[in-house]
């Protein structure tokens, strides 16, 4: 079964643009559980133009299913992770100046960092992922940096889809044989959506998690948020 994990970015980015705490981040994340999502993922930058700190503690003491934290693996994010152990910790490779994650980990250049990275998160008790594209060699360099579970870049796949959906998803059927051969768990995200979910699903079956939030929050201001997450898990199921 690949689970739902709900991306509740958007909707800090929407509350802080007026100040106060309308809509209320802790209570969406509530909702979205109760409304069938398998996971709530959030990304504190240190800017703070989403998710705050204090939201982290406060999603903490909430969240009952899957909490995952993404970010760049600085100083910060590492003290912030590791007290509020997660069950998953993503790691990202951007700068904290980019306006959303663009690109995956250069696992062979960046091997030594992640496994130092990926073994302290390990000691702590959190799972890790760390974000990656498509490219043989840096999945198979993943498996030695120690993460479980590596998270596919899937912007690529979304881009072409409407092309040729085909194509576009033979890259990433091809990376997630090599990943499951080395081990490692398959997780995918970004740009995700109503309209190419399903076929991602069906061509990896294998996926264990999708991180959705900019499309089904989108979605859900036609839909409504219960009926959106309902919609989406409609599309991970046979």
């Amino acid at each position: 079964m690949t689970r739902l994990s709900v991306n509740i970015n958007k909707i800090a980015t929407l509350r802080n643009a007026r100040g106060g705490n309308n809509p209320n981040v802790v209570q969406v994340a509530k909702d979205c559980e109760r409304f069938g999502a398998q996971g709530i993922t959030i990304h504190p930058r240190p800017d703070e133009r989403h998710i705050t700190t204090q939201d982290v503690y406060d999603l903490k003491q909430v969240v009952t299913t899957e909490f995952n934290i993404e970010g760049y693996p600085d100083q910060r994010f590492m003290d912030l992770v590791k007290e509020i152990k997660p069950a998953q910790a993503t790691l990202v490779p951007d700068p904290p100046h980019v306006l959303t994650s663009n690109a995956g980990w250069d696992t062979i250049k960046q091997k030594s960092f992640l496994k130092e990275v990926i073994a302290d998160l390990k000691e702590a008790g959190i799972r890790t992922s760390i974000f990656i594209g498509t490219e043989t060699h840096l999945i198979e360099a993943a498996a030695d940096t120690g993460t479980d579970r590596i998270e596919l870049y899937t912007e690529p796949y979304a881009t072409n889809y409407a092309k040729n959906k085909k194509e576009a998803v033979v890259p990433f059927v091809n990376a997630a044989e090599i990943a499951l051969k080395q081990n490692l768990g398959i997780n995918a995200g970004h740009d995700l959506s109503l309209e190419n979910l399903k076929y991602l699903y069906e061509q990896i079956p294998e996926m264990e998690e999708v991180s959705i939030g900019h499309a089904l929050i989108s979605d859900a201001l036609y839909f409504g948020l219960e009926n959106t997450i309902q919609l989406y898990l409609r599309q991970l199921k046979q």
